[in-house]
């Protein structure tokens, strides 16, 4: 099984730096362009079938990279972004751009990226074990499946759900979840499973 495995492209919230989680907006115009140019990249795959994120900008990323191609096409809330909670809309930083924006309050809060061992869950939202557990439940349920055992599969998620998906095929400490750096939008990382083992070919790799 080839698994291709693609962060959504950019929305107005990534752009403004603020907490998007489960959220649900659109990609914008720029975020359109990279799944285009992306998908342009790849239109030589021939994939088997596509699992979205049911959030649209996901949904959005895999359809305009798919174009034209004909197969099956499922969403799956186990690959959806993780939760922020009460914290969702708010920015790390303060400010974007002119308008003023409300600050996450938890001083700590940047732990989730800079020391993700020492995060604490916002009121009302995800652990990363909560996010490595269900994005596991779903890798392991679709790689046990004989029908996609040969064939090439689009995997349609985000930041975070993806760096999940991924500590589920390596061995990963939450301390080094994030390894290099979250994956830029549209950025593609390809993953060879044979027999329960997976290769990762490639590692967030962009077309732009």
């Amino acid at each position: 099984m080839i698994l291709y495995l693609i962060r959504h492209g950019e929305t107005d919230l990534n752009k403004q730096k603020r907490l998007q989680g489960q959220t649900d907006i659109p990609l914008n115009e720029y975020g359109r362009e990279l799944a285009r140019i992306t998908g342009r990249a790849l239109r030589e795959v021939k994939f088997d079938a596509v699992f979205s994120s049911p959030l649209y900008r996901a949904v959005e990323t895999a359809e305009i990279i798919m174009g034209n191609r004909d197969c099956p096409f499922y969403t799956d809330e186990r690959i959806q972004e993780i939760s922020f909670g009460d914290y969702e809309g708010m920015s790390y930083k303060g400010t974007a751009g002119a308008e003023e924006i409300p600050c996450v309050p938890d001083a700590d809060f940047l732990n989730f990226f800079r020391a993700p061992e020492l995060y604490v869950t916002p009121p009302n939202g995800e652990s990363f074990k909560e996010v490595i557990a269900r994005t596991g439940d779903f890798y392991r349920e679709l790689t046990h499946n004989p029908l996609y055992r040969e064939r090439t599969v689009l995997i349609s998620t985000h930041g975070c759900a993806l760096k999940a998906l991924l500590a589920n095929m390596r061995p990963t400490k939450i301390r080094d979840f994030w390894g290099e750096g979250v994956h830029r939008n549209c950025a593609v990382t390809i993953v060879c499973v044979t027999d329960d083992r997976a290769e990762i070919l490639e590692e967030g790799k962009v077309y732009y």
